[in-house]
């Protein structure tokens, strides 16, 4: 009897052969906000690899909503050559979504062409940049940019949208108490922080056409104690349930305060600063060297972490839920379906092994060989997302953290 992993699934209107999405992880391939050649090998195989969907990752909906230069930007130009994607992604049996957002306060003007602009003003460590609040006809102007975003997206082939809402971007910059310190309609309760999100979801659902599944990912928690904590987490999941979504992909953390609640295990500072430009970010460079376990304190890694809170929203609510967070086994991902989640969306393994579902369907492999060093996040921040074993000349001083990160990893 085969495994559950491999029996079709549905999220709203789009049925998928396999319950295995590759996850929005970030792959820096978009190059000058473009799909690239290298965007294209790289899903394609994926798909080409055995997965359900494979998903492209972190596609801002404005230029104001750019963190990196190597990262799309949704306009009318890229779309034929995000179709070309669309449809060799396609050609493998294969669905593909792709996730919008707007990185709100998380960007510099260097990248995203103005000042910065978040749910309030202040001043932003992780650029270091200051911030200005958005006015009400901004926010406005930014739900209308996610509608055309969606359709951009049904023009380019893709089968789903995911809505960002979580890890501090923008739509969780608005929900979260921590970013959010508005004195108008848009802040104070928590009311009048998902009303962004709200309205984000009702222009999406009015423009996405029928055939279209509509995915968010959201926080469980914010990961520290100014944050949102699990009981707000839920009331946003059981209102994005009354809006109509298909489905939500649940997550945790926030990428400018608690970066490895959101990957865990512990970022490689060493690769995280070989890559850096040191032009564009000396100050960072400078401050991982000072304090850099202080900056982004490790996180313990486990298979499958986020699961006991996921099941408690699992309890709560009745939507088909995806879970996301330390997939790396046969074993594991049946664990969290047989758990009620609809499907599983995994990304470190399909960056160590784009064969990785084929490889568990034909039993040769019942677990992903990556090793969590987490090289693959400290180089995405500067270079094209991939793993260190895929990397020819890997510099002495990178290969030695590889190999005790992953010794640590595995208890050695």
């Amino acid at each position: 009897m085969e495994s559950k992993i491999f029996t079709p699934c549905q999220i709203g209107p789009v049925t998928i052969r396999n319950r295995v999405i590759r996850s929005a992880a970030f792959e820096n391939m978009a190059y000058n906000n473009s799909p690239s050649q290298d965007l294209f090998n790289y899903h394609t195989a994926v798909a080409r690899g055995g997965v359900g969907m494979t998903t492209v990752a972190y596609a801002a909906v404005s230029q104001s909503g750019l963190s990196f230069k190597g990262q799309l930007w949704m306009r009318p130009e890229i779309v034929p050559d995000l179709k070309k994607l669309t449809d060799a992604v396609h050609a493998e049996g294969a669905k593909a979504s792709i996730q919008l957002g707007h990185c709100g306060n998380m960007t510099h003007r260097s990248t995203c062409g103005c000042t910065p602009v978040g749910a309030s003003g202040g001043f932003n460590l992780y650029s270091p940049t200051f911030v200005r609040g958005l006015k009400e006809e901004e926010i406005l102007q930014i739900v209308e940019d996610f509608g055309k975003a969606v359709l951009l997206a049904h023009e380019a082939g893709f089968d789903c949208v995911e809505i960002h809402a979580g890890h501090g971007y923008l739509i969780s910059q608005f929900l979260s108490p921590y970013t959010n310190h508005r004195k108008d309609r848009w802040g104070g309760s928590l009311e009048n922080r998902m009303r962004f999100m709200r309205l984000v979801i009702n222009k999406v659902k009015e423009v996405a056409p029928a055939d279209m599944g509509i995915i968010v990912k959201m926080n469980m928690h914010d990961g520290f104690k100014k944050g949102m904590q699990r009981a707000e987490c839920l009331e946003v999941a059981k209102e994005l349930e009354r809006l109509g979504v298909d489905a939500l992909v649940l997550s945790a953390g926030f990428v400018s305060k608690a970066p490895m609640e959101v990957m865990r295990g512990s970022m490689p500072l060493k690769t995280l600063a070989y890559y850096m430009d040191m032009k564009s970010f000396w100050w960072l460079k400078a401050g991982l060297a000072v304090a850099g376990r202080k900056m982004i304190p490790s996180v313990p890694y486990k298979e499958a972490y986020f699961l006991e809170d996921a099941l408690e929203f699992r309890k709560a609510l009745k939507m088909p839920l995806i879970y996301v967070g330390g997939m790396v086994s046969k074993q594991g991902i049946e664990k969290v379906l047989d758990s009620g989640f609809v499907a599983v969306q995994v990304a470190r393994a399909l960056v160590h092994d784009t064969d990785f579902v084929n490889k568990m369907r034909s039993g040769e492999c019942e677990c992903s060989t990556c090793g969590h060093s987490n090289y693959c996040i400290g180089r995405m921040y500067t270079l094209e997302m991939r793993c260190h074993r895929c990397v020819e000349n890997l510099p002495a001083k990178l290969a030695k953290e590889v190999e005790k990160a992953e010794e640590k990893c595995a208890g050695r």
